[in-house]
């Protein structure tokens, strides 16, 4: 059985499990943490993990990012001169400053919409495509008091000993989000 085979199965254990109501933000996340290499097959199967959790009756709302720069950009003021000078865009800038700030109001909306109750999944997938411009966890963190049921975020990476390591990143960081993987024999709290 494929690594992605067995992450549709930790999941579906994960979800018909019951959900604690009382819980902080960050314990409301969850991260289908996978390898990068297995992209492609899991955008393949996004399907199975909605299935599982429509079967575990709870509402499913995904979020793709992945053209959610391009988007961005597509929509800037200062586009061509982005495109003239692309070194505006590294770092700490403004730039960077605004586009995370897009990104944080899209799930932000989304979780307070009203589908999105203390019963639903809001799934985000294409986090990949931030790589370079926002940490995954700047995001996060920026959202979670607003996370009503759970969060799952597709993670490309690596989880252990609670620190989470984004594609092939050096420094990893320790985070409270409930690790959902393809090697989980039984179900971690």
């Amino acid at each position: 059985m494929g690594q992605i085979e067995r992450l549709i199965q930790s999941y579906d254990t994960r979800v018909s499990l019951p959900w604690e109501r009382n819980l902080a933000g960050p314990q409301r996340v969850w991260f289908a943490v996978y390898n990068k290499a297995e992209e492609r097959r899991l955008r393949r199967r996004l399907e199975e993990f909605e299935l599982s959790t429509r079967r575990a009756r709870h509402g499913w709302i995904t979020i793709d990012l992945t053209d959610a720069f391009a988007r961005w950009l597509a929509t800037h003021d200062y586009r061509d001169g982005y495109f003239e000078n692309p070194e505006h865009l590294e770092g700490e800038s403004p730039a960077v400053d605004d586009f995370k700030e897009t990104i944080v109001r899209l799930v932000s909306d989304v979780l307070a919409s009203p589908g999105a109750d203390e019963s639903s999944v809001v799934a985000i997938f294409g986090v990949a495509s931030l790589f370079g411009f926002l940490k995954t966890s700047e995001v996060i963190s920026q959202v979670e008091t607003a996370i009503r049921g759970r969060l799952l975020v597709f993670f490309p990476g690596e989880h252990e000993n609670n620190t989470y390591r984004f594609l092939d990143a050096r420094e990893g960081w320790n985070y409270l989000a409930v690790p959902i993987t393809a090697e989980e024999g039984a179900i971690r709290s």
